[in-house]
């Protein structure tokens, strides 16, 4: 039986003035919405030169929220659920920037839990456009059936991974082997650990300021 699924949306902040220099996507965890990790973007982009974005998973599921895919065991993304939910997310990316005139060169990839799982998924993917950066909050690199990530064709990128070594969620073993399989690939990986549980530790929006930074000038 199919899950039942809505269309992929996203909230869009323009920038303050003028058109946008690069995109910032933000994309929130299991059991959110398209608002959550909205006051983030000010913290990032103080000055306000970026799209934002903010999208929505498709699916609606227990206890409540949105969500990108089923979890039935942590690092293994639900492949019913997850590839679908991949096409669509991808599709609708592509056409948001090519709408406002920006190219995934432009554009940073960030997210939180779920998030950060579908934020590696659209900048690591086999065949899929290199973008700018990844912010990579509690999440992990996923094991899909019929899917594959390609992260040594992105030697160079810039990446910012920061986990609580106390969560309960999202063990920090996946933060760190993350780690060492984008460091082995060649990509240009910041990390940090915080004492804190499944939550954003200001250590982790500091060192994501910074990398933000140097891949948006």
């Amino acid at each position: 039986m199919a899950m039942p699924r809505s269309p992929v949306q996203a909230r869009v902040i323009p920038p303050a003035t003028g058109s946008p220099t690069g995109a910032l996507i933000l994309t929130h965890g299991r059991g959110a919405d398209a608002h959550d990790l909205e006051p983030l973007l000010s913290l990032l982009d103080p000055d306000r030169r970026l799209l934002g974005v903010f999208p929505r998973g498709p699916l609606e599921l227990p206890p409540g929220g949105r969500h990108w895919y089923i979890v039935r065991e942590v690092g293994f993304p639900d492949a019913e659920t997850f590839l679908p939910t991949f096409a669509e997310l991808s599709a609708y990316l592509d056409g948001l920037l090519e709408e406002h005139g920006l190219g995934w060169d432009r554009t940073v990839l960030g997210g939180f839990s779920q998030g950060a799982v579908m934020s590696y998924s659209l900048g690591l993917a086999a065949g899929r456009p290199r973008p700018a950066g990844i912010l990579a909050f509690s999440g992990f690199l996923p094991v899909v059936d019929g899917f594959e990530l390609d992260p040594a064709a992105r030697a160079g990128l810039p990446v910012s991974i920061a986990h609580g070594s106390l969560d309960p969620v999202i063990s920090v073993e996946f933060a760190r082997r993350a780690r060492t399989q984008l460091e082995e690939a060649g990509l240009a990986v910041s990390y940090r650990e915080d004492p804190v549980a499944h939550t954003i530790a200001p250590g982790a929006m500091a060192q994501a300021i910074t990398v933000l930074a140097d891949a948006l000038p």
